[in-house]
């Protein structure tokens, strides 16, 4: 459902920026806005995850986000559209981080990794959201999409409800008080999450211009660069489960880190757009499970509350998609998107540095290395 949303928001975003009389520096700040909104509701979501566990915030930052679409469709001015933005990315941002609180929960209670397919899921709902928005908004209208698409997410949301595992906080965690971690472990896995998401989140926005302005791709071999690196990062998700439970997840971390990277390289140096869409898949590929193993080890740092570290993990990575992607247009204006796409592995060479702390994600599967 979250996923599904987000992938929905995506195709809106050139009418919203019409409607509005935005130009792309303002809609850059609206992003902006967004990206403030989950930033600022995140670490509040993991204080109410330790107080009341995960199921309850899940439940009502879902309900939260379900009328949002539609604001964001009938904001009448610019005031209400940033008000109605910062709530979007807010619960979306809140919700992210008690979802990956409750996997957590679930991978204990199974003793086997399932946050891997979790994220898999988040990405098939993107695809779908944003695979099908364009044909929805030519045939039924940018208001019809977004009624459309919130009684779809109010499907899936009811679909899932019941079936949301109860994980209650123990007796003591409600008089305790909610402090950022003094510990080092937790803001190390959340740099490795950031270092991960800042690539994705250069493809996502700004792959698809890439492949126009300095590929000369038309429109839709242009859209192809995101679709492939969806379409890989969703295939490679429902399997990184198994592959994580065969090889761990020091070993699952590195060789993925080193798919990214290649992929990356690809990407920057391609002589045409075929081979950078073809970099792009191999980015997926290894950007795939790379966070959701950064997720499961902030989940299982001994002596920290599973929501708290998760929290930290969860605000550092987005960060990383929503801030960065903002930097890299103003610095790619200078010096182009390829130097760009080829500077990004120098970031993921921190997440092979520090690939070692990926073992506390296999705490889940009672190993413990």
């Amino acid at each position: 459902m979250n996923g599904f949303v987000v992938g929905c928001w995506a195709p809106k975003i050139p009418d919203f920026a019409e409607r509005l009389g935005l130009s792309k520096f303002e809609l850059g700040l609206m992003i902006i806005v967004f990206g403030v909104g989950s930033l600022v509701m995140m670490p509040i979501a993991g204080a109410q995850i330790a107080k009341h566990g995960s199921r309850v915030v899940v439940r009502a930052t879902a309900v939260c986000v379900l009328p949002l679409l539609l604001a964001l469709t009938l904001a009448p001015n610019v005031i209400t559209a940033a008000v109605s933005l910062f709530l979007f990315g807010g619960f979306i941002g809140a919700m992210d981080v008690a979802m990956n609180a409750n996997a957590v929960s679930v991978e204990k209670s199974m003793r086997r990794a399932i946050m891997s397919s979790c994220h898999a899921f988040w990405s098939l709902g993107g695809l779908i959201g944003s695979g099908l928005g364009g044909i929805v908004i030519a045939k039924l209208g940018i208001l019809g999409h977004a009624q459309l698409a919130t009684v779809l997410a109010a499907i899936f949301l009811a679909v899932a409800w019941p079936m949301i595992l109860a994980d209650p906080p123990h007796p003591d965690a409600k008089k305790e008080k909610t402090r950022l971690p003094m510990v080092p472990l937790p803001w190390l896995l959340g740099l490795m999450a950031l270092f991960s998401m800042v690539p994705e989140g250069a493809v996502l926005d700004w792959g698809a211009l890439y492949l126009r302005q300095e590929m000369d791709a038309s429109v839709a071999l242009s859209g192809l660069g995101f679709a492939a690196f969806s379409a890989t990062m969703a295939t490679m998700r429902f399997a990184g489960d198994l592959v994580r439970d065969r090889l761990g997840g020091v070993k699952t971390l590195r060789i993925c880190t080193l798919f990214a990277i290649v992929g990356m390289l690809l990407a920057g140096l391609a002589p045409d757009a075929e081979i950078a869409i073809l970099g792009f898949a191999l980015c997926g590929i290894g950007i795939s499970n790379m966070v959701p193993i950064a997720f499961s080890a902030a989940g299982n740092i001994p002596g920290l509350k599973p929501g708290i570290g998760i929290s930290v993990v969860t605000t550092m990575g987005y960060s990383g998609m929503l801030v960065a992607p903002s930097l890299i247009g103003f610095v790619a204006e200078h010096i182009g998107f390829a130097i760009v796409f080829m500077a990004l592995p120098v970031l993921l060479l921190f997440v092979l540095a520090f690939s070692k702390l990926a073992h506390y994600a296999d705490g889940v599967s009672g190993g413990g290395h």
